[in-house]
């Protein structure tokens, strides 16, 4: 099977090279050998990067058009190009395997009608968790479960910074710095600490469990900014630590897809995945709890993922049919029409702080307010303040509650005299 690599960063010259030192293996897997004959990009490589008999492009066309390309590799990133170019390979009759998650995200519904309507295969499992083959287990190996939910921590660079902040009581600011200088974040780290970048991939995730289309618009995302070396500190005296969670749910009446700081018990997995290390906790109804873990990111990681896809494809040519997997993990035809629920309507516990005047009975209004509002107390610390000005940290634990019903809640202590600023909230998982 000969492949053409569009775009030679960080994965498309790992897939070069994993594919190089492991040829005899990937060959014998896949029935036949993988040759990469052509390599395009913006950038031309080193001169002594050795491309092992590829020839080299600045156009991408010389790829997507070429005879001797049966597979297009697209690693270029972003919606623009990136499109274009798996649009085009896919009119031109050829195969695709991307890693791009917000390509997929955002545009896989007119990416995968081109690709039935050409009787070719899309192929993406290296847009979700880098080199963890969790889109393949909930396709092949899980294939017998209805999934009842998954949660993730799918963006290693929040996951340093969190686990930076926990476990060295640094702020958000300073950590962030670090992991732009080691390569982590980028200049611009929206995507990464806003939940973005999850939410693509969460988007992905969804759908391949669930059988609904891909909805990124829908995706409710939140930050890691706000979380202080306090909330930290807090988390972890209460028994959690605070992870950065996509999670992703089925409801009688849709399906949650929600992206945002969350407390996890501390005895649990995924409370230990700490550093840049991606893990996807997936809920089956037949196998219960299945946990995947490994690099989200990174050059031969993430083109271990790729090389999978070109194996599958290599595999499916061999038996000369179409491809056997769907590209959502369902034939179009069997997609549910499930609507995402929105984020007022979901139900989980809360972790509140708010900063609050010293005095007699304030607790007692608070904890009337949230009763009023029908919200439970599960603990209370209040703890001494570090500003000497009257005022100190009160933090509470709820039970599950509606989130519409507890923007009531918090709106109104919001108003009390002695509360100062802003309720801060963190939601809570138990699994």
């Amino acid at each position: 099977m000969k492949v053409g690599i569009c775009g030679f960063g960080t994965v498309g010259s790992g897939t070069l090279k994993v594919l190089a030192r492991n040829q005899k293996d990937i060959a014998a897997r896949a029935g036949g050998p993988i040759v990469v004959t052509r390599i395009a990009s913006r950038t031309p490589p080193a001169d002594d990067v050795d491309l092992n008999g590829a020839s080299f492009s600045v156009d991408v066309q010389s790829v997507i058009q070429a005879p001797d390309v049966d597979v297009v590799v697209e690693t270029i990133g972003g919606t623009t190009i990136a499109r274009e170019v798996i649009l085009g390979a896919i009119a031109a009759g050829k195969h695709v395997v991307t890693a791009n998650k917000a390509l997929i995200a955002e545009h896989g519904a007119e990416i995968f009608e081109a690709a039935e309507q050409a009787g070719v295969t899309v192929a993406y499992e290296a847009a979700v968790a880098g080199g963890i083959p969790v889109i393949k287990a909930m396709r092949e190996g899980l294939v017998a479960n209805r999934i009842e939910w998954l949660a993730g921590i799918i963006n290693g660079t929040g996951n340093f910074i969190l686990t930076e902040m926990g476990e060295k009581n640094r702020d958000f600011e300073d950590v962030l710095k670090e992991a732009q200088a080691l390569g982590y974040a980028e200049a611009d780290p929206t995507f990464d600490v806003e939940g973005i970048d999850a939410a693509h991939k969460l988007t992905i995730l969804a759908s391949t469990a669930f059988g609904v289309p891909l909805q990124f618009s829908g995706a409710y995302t939140e930050g890691i900014s706000q979380i202080t070396v306090q909330d930290m500190a807090y988390a972890q005296e209460l028994g959690y630590q605070i992870k950065h969670l996509g999670i992703a749910r089925r409801l009688d009446n849709g399906f949650e897809l929600r992206v945002h700081p969350t407390l996890v018990p501390e005895s649990h997995l995924i409370a230990s995945v700490n550093g840049v290390m991606n893990a996807v906790l997936v809920n089956g109804d037949a196998v219960g709890q299945t946990l995947y873990y490994g690099a989200g990111a990174g050059s031969e990681a993430t083109a271990s993922a790729v090389i999978a896809d070109l194996v599958d494809i290599a595999r499916t040519a061999r038996q000369d049919a179409r491809s056997g997997v769907p590209h959502l993990g369902f034939a179009s035809e069997h997609l549910s029409e499930e609507p995402v629920v929105p984020i007022e309507d979901i139900q989980s516990a809360y972790y509140l702080r708010m900063l609050a005047e010293d005095r007699p009975g304030v607790l007692a209004r608070v904890a009337t307010l949230l009763s009023e509002h029908g919200i439970n107390i599960e603990s209370i610390m209040q703890k001494e303040s570090e500003l000497a000005d009257g005022r100190i940290p009160l933090i509470m634990l709820t039970h599950t509650v509606r989130e519409a019903d507890l923007n009531h809640a918090v709106a109104a202590i919001e108003k009390l005299p002695e509360i100062c600023g802003h309720v801060f909230r963190i939601r809570v998982e138990h699994f």
